[in-house]
């Protein structure tokens, strides 16, 4: 399809759905006979909360596209060792990291860990978190507030804060922040404070694009709909999630895969011009 008026994405079936080329159709002057492949070859990712769903998913992603991955997990090791397994069985790279995100030394001792290991971190993608639990505002407490925003955005901060200097000194780097459909619409039943929490990492995603473009450094967000995930199985019944299913055009939940994917698009070069954009990944449930 044509983009912008001069950008034509088609896929590439030949390498088994995992890239698509930008190929150009009437390009402005100096880009004739250039493309875009979407590949993280030579990259090292950074992914938080990467044992189970999107994040896992997400690591094994960016790993067929060439990068080194580092799986941090916090109570969930296995989850963390198979994910390394799988990558490494498919001749990737990726070394398992435990690290509690909400805790400035655990998130320094973790980068650490990825530059020991390859030297930098090109791309950070903040995917921990977690809705805790549902609450109303009747039985919702101060603990539990401030547990929702250490793990859902003061993480983040902290994340942000051990890589930038870096990715700025070298006028390269990718952050990918994983908000929520939450973020905008409220969220559901007893959701209030993880909904807040995400709209702030949906602001904070914006503010901290505008910062870090001077110093080539792009920061983008994906917010994920109703995803067949073990967050749900957590903290949404059957029922619930029969009526959420409901309520989305495409009738059927996101797999972890297509959140995934659009994760390597945001840290590939393909997306090299956007920054402070986040991407709702929903299946149409809600639309702009």
């Amino acid at each position: 399809m044509t983009v912008g008026g001069f950008f034509l994405m088609r896929y590439d079936a030949q390498s088994g759905g995992e890239r698509f080329k930008v190929r150009k159709s009437s390009p402005p002057p100096g880009l004739i006979g250039r493309e875009v492949v979407m590949t993280l070859k030579g990259q090292v990712a950074l992914i938080t909360g990467a044992s189970t769903g999107i994040g896992r998913a997400t690591a094994e992603a960016m790993a067929r596209e060439g990068a080194r991955v580092g799986v941090n997990y916090h109570k969930h090791q296995a989850g963390a060792e198979e994910a390394v397994k799988a990558i490494r069985a498919a001749r990737g790279e990726a070394i398992a990291i435990g690290a509690d995100v909400t805790r400035p030394g655990d998130v320094q001792e973790m980068v650490a860990a990825v530059r020991r290991e390859w030297g930098r971190i090109d791309i950070l993608v903040n995917n921990a978190g977690d809705m805790v639990g549902r609450r109303t505002l009747a039985d919702m407490t101060e603990e539990y507030w401030d547990q929702v925003m250490n793990l859902n955005l003061k993480s983040v901060f902290f994340c942000v804060k051990a890589v930038w200097e870096e990715m700025a000194a070298r006028k390269s780097g990718c952050i990918i922040n994983v908000t929520s459909i939450a973020a905008r619409s409220g969220g559901g039943p007893g959701v209030a404070a993880y909904a807040a929490a995400k709209g702030g990492l949906l602001a904070y995603t914006k503010g901290l694009a505008k910062e870090l473009a001077p110093l080539g450094v792009r920061v983008n967000g994906i917010a994920p709909g109703v995803i067949a995930t073990p967050f749900h199985e957590r903290h949404s019944p059957p029922q619930f999630m029969r009526n959420m299913i409901a309520t989305i055009p495409m009738g059927r939940a996101g797999m972890s895969e297509e959140v995934a994917d659009v994760m390597v698009f945001l840290a590939s070069p393909a997306a090299r011009y956007i920054t402070g954009e986040t991407v709702e990944v929903n299946g149409g449930q809600m639309m702009d």
